[in-house]
């Protein structure tokens, strides 16, 4: 039996989005975050060391990290439906945004959040107007910068494909798909970028992806970036 073991508000969603894609039988286990914190809880490290979510198993494999998840069931579960042909050009460009979405999307948008959570954290009055200006010369001068590049990047490649694995929808797009909302949540990136933002409202149209809303509950992709 397939287990996914599920934070709330979490790249766990888009692991059981692609379970519910692949229609295979699983059990949820829920996790809720520390209401002081928003961290993950402690019972996570019973699973998995890092305490962290998305976490499946499935018979005696354990696996974390939510790309090595989805390139595991698709690989095991989907690869006629949800790969395309090894070794062939879409092949490639599967494994390339299966990376890239937390290896080069991900970093500048976790850090705007990171950042937004500093500036919104209790303190004294009189540091807060220098913590604003700090945030506010970082996001200047580095992370909004490399948002727009990146959006620009993604927005492009979607300007001739449909989909990133190219003609069909794959597990390339549900990888993807969680910096993207990300991103979309900001009213502001929205507007910017109305191909990305009609690509997140076609995957969420999706059948598969309201059942995996119906199932997990509710979903928050963190605050405006």
């Amino acid at each position: 039996m397939i287990t996914l073991h599920y934070l709330e508000h979490s790249r766990a969603q888009r692991v059981l989005w692609l379970l519910e894609e692949l229609e295979l039988d699983y059990q949820l286990v829920r996790y809720r975050r520390d209401a002081d914190t928003g961290l993950a809880p402690g019972s996570l490290k019973t699973i998995h060391g890092l305490g962290k979510s998305p976490v499946l198993t499935d018979g005696e494999l354990t696996l974390a990290e939510s790309g090595a998840i989805v390139d595991y069931l698709a690989q095991r579960y989907g690869a006629a439906t949800l790969l395309p042909e090894r070794e062939t050009a879409e092949w490639w460009q599967y494994v390339y945004w299966l990376h890239y979405a937390e290896g080069s999307l991900m970093p500048p948008l976790l850090m705007r959040f990171v950042f937004e959570r500093v500036r919104q954290a209790p303190m004294p009055f009189f540091v807060r107007p220098l913590v604003g200006k700090i945030v506010a010369g970082v996001n200047k001068a580095f992370l909004d910068g490399q948002i727009h590049t990146h959006l620009n990047f993604v927005a492009d490649h979607l300007s001739c494909h449909e989909w990133f694995g190219g003609t069909r929808f794959g597990a390339a797009d549900i990888q993807m798909s969680f910096p993207l909302e990300a991103a979309m949540h900001s009213p502001a990136l929205a507007d910017r970028f109305p191909r990305l933002r009609a690509y997140v409202n076609a995957i969420q149209a999706r059948p598969a992806y309201r059942r995996a809303l119906k199932a997990g509950g509710d979903y928050r992709y963190g605050p405006d970036i």
